[in-house]
């Protein structure tokens, strides 16, 4: 699977490494190419899932505001949830597009 940004693959990981959450896709983190990211200011706490971390997703020179987000640390009852722990997993928003 690969998340893209205008031909520009992001993140790419076998299909079987990826989570599924609530429609979205999440990739580990060791398959996101981290130089197109910087950390968002924003916060939001999921009451299933736990704190979440956003993230600026570069697209040449703009910084596309909170278009991935990741639970560092998520809530044990929503790894027992979802079957697998998710922890730093990078799911994205928008723009960004995640194909097979």
């Amino acid at each position: 699977m690969k998340a893209t940004l205008n031909g520009t693959v992001i993140a790419e990981a076998p299909k079987e490494e990826l989570v599924m959450i609530e429609g979205n896709w999440y990739f580990p983190p060791a398959s996101v190419n981290t130089e197109y990211f910087s950390d968002s200011p924003t916060q939001y706490n999921c009451p299933w899932k736990g704190d979440a971390k956003y993230f600026v997703v570069k697209d040449g020179d703009t910084g596309l505001q909170d278009r991935a987000w990741s639970y560092p640390t998520p809530y044990e009852t929503a790894i027992q949830r979802v079957g697998s722990d998710f922890s730093g997993y990078v799911a994205f928003w928008k723009e960004v597009k995640v194909t097979e």
